[in-house]
């Protein structure tokens, strides 16, 4: 790709398909005006992570100049200029504020989002577990964007799941990333950590191994009571259904989902993979067809 494009980063925009898992789990994803409106706060999203990528790369060209991979980033490596990636990154940053202008509360979302990823990272992610928290953070004002753009009904077991995957994902990334810290030149494996990134040198050991099985016990256990309480409230004294993520059958998406974080846990613990979630979800073919299992039952079960 021309450098400017690969410093987009445009395939990690999968990240930000949880903006349509308020419209997924609504049933409202068949009508045209909130379709619109969720792929709206899709494309504002994918912008403005797009303009933090480039400002992240500009903080942080020289620390990647000292590591194996990052220093083949474009603005690292001299192929794109500070100036101009600093250009692209307000364009990108200024027309997802119109969209969220325009979306109403999504203002708020996006407003909170640019403002984390300032913070994070001019200072939170060189702090060991605020950095993975950030990122939790991050995954939850998406699904906040994707759920305000529709005006639909907020279910915490939506929040609680994404928290929770976020902060597995982000773990295994750690744990990969402190992983792949091999010494040269007679440096031991917190000198290499600390000229790339001294965090990294926190999340080696068996404490983070712990806490990526607690959350992956925690998201299994969270997910299957969320296919397993329908979600209504009660308005003019009926109870009206306001997700269907507890529909009858949506449990038997549960078997995908298991899988899926199984695959994933050997990917990161046999193979040394984790350090980029977005390439096990669009390139591992037994994710992939976990994926698309577990969508298959859900819009049989949300839509037919």
């Amino acid at each position: 790709m021309p450098p400017l494009l690969r410093a987009l980063r445009i395939r990690q925009w999968t990240k930000n398909l949880v903006v349509f898992a308020g419209l997924a789990f609504s049933g409202t994803a068949s009508d045209p005006d909130t379709l619109l409106r969720a792929v709206a706060a899709f494309a504002a999203f994918c912008a403005a992570a797009s303009a933090v990528y480039l400002v992240n790369d500009v903080i942080d060209r020289e620390r990647d100049r000292a590591h194996p991979e990052k220093r083949h980033r474009p603005i690292a490596a001299g192929t794109l200029s500070v100036g101009a990636a600093l250009m692209v990154a307000l364009l990108l940053a200024g027309g997802a504020l119109l969209v969220a202008a325009w979306l109403g509360r999504v203002m708020l979302a996006f407003g909170l989002y640019l403002a984390l990823q300032a913070v994070y990272s001019l200072k939170l992610k060189h702090v060991v577990l605020l950095d993975v928290f950030c990122i939790a953070t991050g995954f939850t004002l998406r699904v906040l964007a994707g759920v305000w753009a529709i005006d639909a009904w907020l279910s915490p077991w939506l929040v609680a799941c994404t928290v929770q995957l976020a902060l597995f994902l982000a773990l295994c990334k750690r744990r990969a990333e402190a992983a792949s810290l091999e010494p040269a030149g007679g440096a031991s494996a917190a000198q290499v950590g600390a000229s790339q990134r001294p965090v990294l040198e926190e999340y080696r050991g068996q404490g983070t191994d712990m806490m990526v099985g607690v959350l992956a016990a925690s998201l299994l256990v969270t997910y299957a009571m969320y296919t397993l309480m329908p979600a209504s409230i009660l308005a003019d004294g009926v109870h009206e259904q306001v997700s269907r993520a507890g529909a009858p059958g949506m449990i038997w998406t549960l078997p995908f989902v298991l899988y899926g974080v199984l695959r994933y846990l050997h990917l990161v613990y046999r193979h040394e993979q984790g350090q980029r979630p977005e390439v096990i979800a669009t390139m591992d073919p037994p994710m992939m067809l976990a994926g698309f299992g577990c969508l298959a039952v859900a819009g049989w079960v949300i839509y037919a």
